[in-house]
């Protein structure tokens, strides 16, 4: 391991220890965070894959994950410390660094593809980097052998029992403040346009629903009415939730804040302009999607 960094470049170092390193410290964060795997948190990887199906080319990929997500969000920790680790401690490095283009590839495709000017999403600077440092392992030779032998095979097998071990270590030191509560849980009806009685929804609730275009919505009552708005954070395709505490609408992903009661405008945070307004109506006892 060590007489490989000694052999790389120093430019070749850095970027070797800077994609370890931030792989390692993505798979803590999520392991860490303890609203991750939980359904009723605003950082559940549910309610990220929500929001990749309704804004991804490939959203019919995501919209299928949806009902296995406790699954997904286990198998992302897993692979991004492994990746991580692997990068660092020169473990299948060819076939690490192809994996890490291809994660980063993903996310681009998933999250950030949409992003303008296109360097403000940083997946795809970070598929271009790892696509780099594969290509500078591969070097000169015309066929690339991913395939392992006895010893390789068992160094990634210890490997991934130490990513398993780190992912148990993250939920153990899980970040208990972290995680914001979803008070209101979302709903259906016979009838495509309803969305809930009035009745049902007091003055100064919320209720989360799924517009006609199946993009994840909350609506709000007020003493003036009722108003809706997309969950899509306009930033990279994340979903938003709603913090009763401070009555705002919150970005678990990259914490854009807005503000349900002025239009859900920006308050602070990258994302460009305020939450898609979805229209509704009162319409005798229901609240409708107009």
């Amino acid at each position: 391991m060590v007489s490989s960094w000694r052999s790389q470049s120093p430019g070749i170092r850095v970027i070797r220890l800077w994609l370890g390193v931030t792989w390692i410290y993505a798979g803590w964060d999520k392991a860490s965070d303890p609203g991750f795997l939980d359904k009723a948190s605003a950082t559940y990887i549910g309610r990220q894959l929500a929001g990749y199906a309704s804004n991804s080319p490939a959203g019919f990929i995501f919209q299928r994950l949806i009902a296995d997500a406790l699954v997904v969000g286990l198998f992302v920790m897993i692979v991004e410390f492994a990746i991580g680790l692997a990068t660092l401690f020169w473990v299948a490095p060819t076939l690490a660094a192809f994996a890490g283009f291809a994660m980063s590839l993903g996310l681009w495709t998933a999250a950030t593809w949409h992003v303008k000017p296109y360097f403000l999403g940083s997946d795809s600077a970070y598929a271009v980097l790892w696509l780099a440092y594969f290509l500078t392992l591969v070097g000169r030779r015309r066929r690339v052998d991913l395939s392992l032998d006895r010893r390789g095979a068992m160094r990634v097998g210890a490997l991934g029992a130490i990513a398993l071990l780190t992912t148990g270590l993250g939920r153990y030191f899980s970040k208990s403040s972290s995680i914001v509560k979803i008070g209101t849980q979302k709903g259906s009806t016979s009838d495509s346009n309803h969305i809930i009685k009035l009745a049902d929804l007091s003055v100064g609730g919320t209720y989360e629903f799924a517009a006609s275009s199946g993009v994840p919505s909350v609506l709000f009552r007020t003493s003036q009415g009722v108003f809706a708005y997309s969950e899509i954070c306009t930033h990279q395709g994340c979903t938003v939730a709603y913090s009763p505490a401070d009555k705002l609408l919150v970005c678990p992903c990259h914490q854009s804040i807005f503000d349900p009661f002025d239009s859900a405008k920006v308050l602070s945070g990258p994302a460009p302009s305020p939450l898609a307004k979805i229209k509704v109506a009162i319409k005798g006892d229901w609240v409708v999607q107009a």
